[in-house]
């Protein structure tokens, strides 16, 4: 029941995404004659991602990550790889695929952010306390850290940051093996350009300027280029704006 609900939901929250980037932009970048994507083009387009979602969700092996949290992330990645295949098959060039395809799965990874940052406010007005929170009620729903095969991560907060040091990603982990399998022919790309780098937009848009400050992120290692850690620390402010003042 849990699962039936929770693929409505992605589906509604996706539907209205892939309108929202797709509706009025071109088919093909830079090449105006191919015309731009009219209903019927995003309806297909959602039509296809979700048959190629039902065929790669055994690949992800659900049944074995451990929490809920764990099993709707994964299942967003499953989402975002669908989706990228989806636009290669209506001939959207790779890069352009993966652009719009990183456009459209901000629009859902942020979906609840908003209303993160109203009751956080309700709690403190300092901004790396708001921020601090927000990343500590994700890692309850959905990036919740069982350890493998979920989410491996240590963390511990400095009094200018949050650090947030993974050593396991699932989603970060089905891509890897799918590719592993499959060979890879953008799907990695696809990953890195859209979840890995929505981590600099979420920082940005969890401090939105208030404070007259903007957000600082640091990840010098990612899980999803090959290396044992995604070493991550989450700033209010930059540190070498702090130091200036």
């Amino acid at each position: 029941m849990v699962n039936y609900v929770m693929r409505k939901l992605i589906k509604r929250v996706a539907k209205k995404a892939a309108y929202q980037i797709l509706m009025g932009r071109l088919i093909r970048k830079n090449q105006h004659e191919f015309g731009r994507f009219l209903k019927h083009d995003v309806d297909r387009f959602l039509n296809d991602t979700w048959q190629n979602v039902d065929k790669l969700i055994p690949e992800a092996q659900l049944e074995k990550l451990p929490t809920q949290g764990n099993r709707l992330n994964v299942s967003l990645a499953v989402l975002t790889i669908g989706a990228y295949h989806a636009l290669l098959s209506a001939d959207v060039e790779e890069d352009y695929a993966i652009e719009l395809v990183a456009d459209i799965g901000w629009k859902i990874y942020i979906v609840f952010l908003p209303l993160m940052k109203i009751i956080t406010r309700c709690y403190s007005r300092n901004p790396q306390k708001q921020i601090n929170l927000i990343l500590r009620a994700l890692e309850v729903y959905p990036f919740s850290i069982p350890g493998k095969p979920g989410y491996e991560c240590k963390k511990w907060a400095e009094t200018d940051c949050l650090c947030t040091y993974y050593t396991h990603c699932p989603p970060s982990e089905f891509v890897r093996q799918y590719v592993k399998k499959h060979g890879d022919k953008g799907e990695l790309k696809t990953f890195q350009r859209s979840w890995c780098n929505y981590d600099w937009a979420l920082m940005y848009a969890m401090v939105d300027g208030r404070f007259g400050v903007r957000g600082h992120y640091e990840r010098p290692h990612t899980l999803s280029a090959g290396d044992d850690i995604c070493d991550m620390r989450w700033y209010a402010e930059a540190p070498s704006i702090k130091d200036q003042g």
